[in-house]
């Protein structure tokens, strides 16, 4: 029988409160069981929560994060500790946006993801933001984000 790796993990399992700030934010990896399957991960966060970085008013978002992982997959307890680490975080959508993506890509090296931003609207105007890493593995199989154009979302 293969010898499982040790999993160092300090949230879960473990009363954990919300980082103060995304830069404070511990977020963790396991390793992926089936490092050479190409398979679509998908995290769906319908309640993202940030500060507007002129008003501090609340900026409301539906964010999907779909990757592709190679050797790591990200510990989901530490994805939605720092996904709420926005909440006291003042920053444009844009800037969210293209940050939870970039700090993913530099923990898990997957082989490609997206992040589909469906931001609700600040003075009248929705602002959906999506950032990748490239094209998408050819032999991968890729839903739509299921996050229809705005049209009153909820």
């Amino acid at each position: 029988m293969a010898k499982k790796p040790r999993i160092e993990l300090t949230q879960l399992g473990h009363k954990t409160a919300l980082p103060a700030s995304p830069e404070a934010a511990v977020l963790e990896r396991v390793p992926n069981g089936a490092p050479r399957e190409r398979y679509l991960v998908r995290f769906t966060a319908p309640e993202f929560t940030s500060l507007c970085p002129m008003t501090g008013q609340p900026d409301f978002a539906h964010l999907v994060i779909d990757y592709c992982p190679r050797a790591w997959l990200v510990e989901s307890k530490s994805l939605k500790l720092y996904l709420g680490a926005f909440r006291n975080h003042g920053a444009f959508h844009e800037d969210c946006t293209v940050a939870i993506g970039k700090r993913l890509v530099g923990l898990l090296r997957p082989r490609w993801l997206r992040i589909g931003g469906y931001w609700y609207p600040r003075g009248g105007m929705p602002i959906d933001v999506f950032w990748q890493t490239g094209a998408p593995p050819k032999d991968l199989w890729l839903p739509d984000q299921g996050v229809a154009p705005y049209r009153g979302r909820g």
